[in-house]
C-alpha cells in the first residue's frame, strides 16, 4: 500500500507539467509570423483603372508595365528626336510606387553613348512618367504596400 501511495504521488508531481498552460505572447506570434512572410510578393500588382479586369497576378503586371511602357514611348515619339548616330539602348528605370499609388524614379541607367547622342534622355523619360493614369497600389495582406519594379525601355532611333 505505501508503495502505491508513493507511486500515485510520484505520478501527480511528474504529472502537473501536462496540465500546466504555456502563455503565448502576441509579440512572439507575430514574430514568427514575419519570418514565414514573403516579402518578396504582394496579393496584387500596383494597378491602372485599364487593368483592373485583369485577372491573374501575371497579366495584371503585365499590364502595368505594358501601361507604363506605352506612355514613355508616345512621349519620346512627340519629341521628334535628332541624332547623328544611330541609338539603340536598353534603358533600365527603376520605379517605386508607394503605398498611396505615387511614382518615383529611383535611378536611370543609361548608356554613355546615348547620353553623348540624346543630351536631355533622363529629363525626357521622367516627364513622360509624370503623365501616367492614376495608379492603385499593390495590395499585401489587404494593406496597401510599396513596391519597386525595373522598366525596361528600348530606346531605338536610326
Amino acid at each position: 500500500m505505501n508503495r502505491i501511495v508513493c507511486l500515485l504521488i510520484l505520478l501527480f508531481a511528474t504529472s502537473c507539467n501536462y496540465f500546466e498552460k504555456k502563455k503565448v505572447y502576441p509579440e512572439d506570434l507575430l514574430e514568427e509570423e514575419l519570418q514565414t512572410f514573403n516579402w518578396n510578393e504582394v496579393d496584387t500588382y500596383p494597378t491602372f483603372t485599364d487593368c483592373e479586369y485583369m485577372t491573374s497576378k501575371a497579366d495584371s503586371r503585365m499590364c502595368f508595365q505594358n501601361t507604363l511602357i506605352t506612355n514613355v514611348n508616345r512621349y519620346l515619339e512627340a519629341q521628334n528626336l535628332v541624332v547623328s548616330n544611330d541609338v539603340n539602348d536598353t534603358i533600365t528605370l527603376k520605379i517605386k510606387i508607394d503605398n498611396l499609388g505615387l511614382l518615383e524614379i529611383e535611378s536611370i541607367n543609361i548608356q554613355p553613348e546615348t547620353i553623348q547622342e540624346i543630351p536631355e534622355i533622363d529629363s525626357l523619360l521622367r516627364q513622360s512618367l509624370q503623365h501616367v493614369p492614376k495608379i492603385f497600389p499593390a495590395i499585401k495582406r489587404g494593406q496597401q504596400v510599396t513596391t519597386a519594379f525595373e522598366l525596361p525601355v528600348i530606346v531605338r532611333i536610326d
